[in-house]
């Protein structure tokens, strides 16, 4: 049963774990390490792969994409494996989106953690991470926004952990959810508003 199966000294050290791989930031890492800049000073400032592709370095981009993504599945999938139990792996998974959203390192200013929650939806079960990035091209597809992207494959999540009998991770999922609203805030004004970025295009 989620969150009641290990004893509070285990979740308390996987979330720990958690943080601390979510928090490493690869998009700043690769910018330095390619000479592309201080992601903190393009475009939306974000560190995360939408902001590396507006450096218009697609390499960086991909691998940012790719290993935001791998730090909150292997947070989940490693806590899963040492302990076997499911609420020490969902909770070492919300904590990685925390540390990628909000690491200590850059004083709690991070990604918007789209990257990092596919990579967790893959690793809490392959089907459902499977219909979130089907949800995410289609939204991204037809509006041309990766934010819009984010916000309906975040929508279809907690659909899809339920509808594919993963009801025990529904509360991750809505928790998952609601953060990346919460970190698209913005995105979402300027969607209404129409001046919202396209994929792709590089901002003042």
């Amino acid at each position: 049963m989620p969150l009641l199966e290990s004893s509070y000294a285990v979740l308390v050290l996987w979330a720990v774990i958690g943080y601390g791989l979510g928090s490493i930031p690869f998009g700043m890492v690769l910018s330095r390490v390619m000479n592309l800049g201080d992601l903190r000073q393009i475009g939306s400032g974000n560190i995360g792969a939408t902001n590396v592709l507006r450096t218009g370095n697609k390499t960086a981009a991909a691998l940012t994409l790719l290993l935001d993504a791998a730090k909150g599945a292997v947070a989940l999938l490693l806590a899963r494996w040492i302990t076997g139990h499911e609420d020490a792996a969902q909770l070492a998974g919300l904590a990685a989106m925390l540390g990628h959203c909000y690491p200590v390192w850059l004083r709690f200013k991070g990604g918007k953690g789209v990257a990092t929650f596919i990579g967790l939806m893959l690793a809490l079960n392959l089907m459902v991470g499977i219909g979130v990035c089907v949800a995410w091209l289609v939204g991204a597809a037809l509006s041309r926004m990766s934010s819009v992207g984010a916000i309906v494959a975040a929508a279809s999540s907690t659909f899809f952990i339920v509808f594919l009998g993963q009801g025990q991770a529904m509360l991750l999922g809505v928790a998952l959810t609601l953060l990346i609203y919460w970190r698209h805030r913005e995105n979402i004004r300027r969607v209404r508003a129409g001046t919202e970025p396209k994929i792709g295009q590089k901002s003042a």
